[in-house]
């Protein structure tokens, strides 16, 4: 198996202001995710957040620890999620096998010494998109599946934003200490994500884009609310939205999409706003 680590440092942003389109995507896109029998993941300093893929084609896959959290093993200090984006497959912690299908997902709690990702057929095999953020605190590893899960319907159908909101770890389905994380799916014939856009100073998020169609793309919209710049993202491409960047998107088709937040505060609803109208 390969395992493989990039790193993404903080930026400022007035200097984002000057960047073009290959420092944009430089700085924050994350082109590559997954690779047969390979564990792929980016570190980036925006709070310390880590994402990854892994995809357990003819072996399980260890989490490897990597030198960059300097850690006996990954989750020594560090709380994780997974989510199955695709076929069926098994993760095992510490022993302890979670079947996963579409949608499911396990939280890890800290201190969880191993972690492996398997597919349950070969020629089927699993895809597993996930996140780690620093933890302070042990709590159990648990799995969450449609019956924990909490579903929401948001967007309508003439401002083509209709879209299914599926929050997955948040601390009140399961106990976790900053990690959240979930999956949007946009309705057919709608484009829009986080319509209207907002910012959250207080954490910072990841957005991974999936089942976008075959030579389609998204066009995901970053920067400050007066001086937006948008990156556009293939299939199982990832873009890493600071705490002072909107975060926001638009489809040629409709596509789903995982958020990944890590701050300081765990209310889900601690944004603030901007109406389309005021942006520039």
């Amino acid at each position: 198996m390969k395992t493989s680590i990039e790193e993404r440092w903080g930026t400022h942003p007035n200097d984002v202001k000057k960047y073009d389109t290959a420092q944009l995507r430089h700085e924050f896109l994350v082109e590559k995710l997954f690779e047969a029998d390979s564990v792929l993941m980016t570190y980036t300093h925006n709070d310390r957040l880590i994402i990854g893929g892994a995809w357990p084609v003819k072996e399980a896959l260890k989490l490897e620890t990597v030198d960059l959290i300097r850690s006996e093993y990954f989750c020594e200090r560090r709380e994780l999620g997974v989510i199955c984006i695709e076929n069926e497959g098994i993760v095992t912690v510490d022993g302890k096998d979670y079947d996963l299908t579409y949608k499911d997902a396990v939280y890890v709690g800290r201190g969880s010494k191993d972690v492996q990702f398997k597919s349950k057929d070969a020629s089927k095999p699993a895809k597993f998109y996930f996140a780690s953020s620093p933890a302070h605190k042990e709590y159990p590893t648990a799995k969450i599946d449609s019956t924990k899960r909490r579903v929401k319907e948001l967007g309508v159908k003439n401002l083509s934003n209709e879209r299914t909101l599926n929050q997955i770890i948040l601390s009140e389905i399961v106990p976790c200490n900053q990690l959240q994380m979930g999956l949007t799916e946009i309705h057919e014939g709608s484009v829009w994500n986080t319509m209207p856009p907002h910012t959250h100073s207080r954490r910072m998020e990841a957005y991974f884009y999936f089942k976008v169609p075959q030579e389609q793309s998204v066009c995901h919209f970053m920067g400050e609310p007066q001086e937006t710049r948008h990156i556009f993202i293939d299939n199982e491409q990832a873009v890493i939205s600071p705490s002072w960047s909107i975060h926001s998107a638009a489809g040629t088709a409709n596509y789903t999409f995982i958020w990944a937040m890590c701050g300081e505060n765990l209310d889900y609803n601690d944004m603030d706003t901007f109406s389309a109208d005021k942006l520039r």
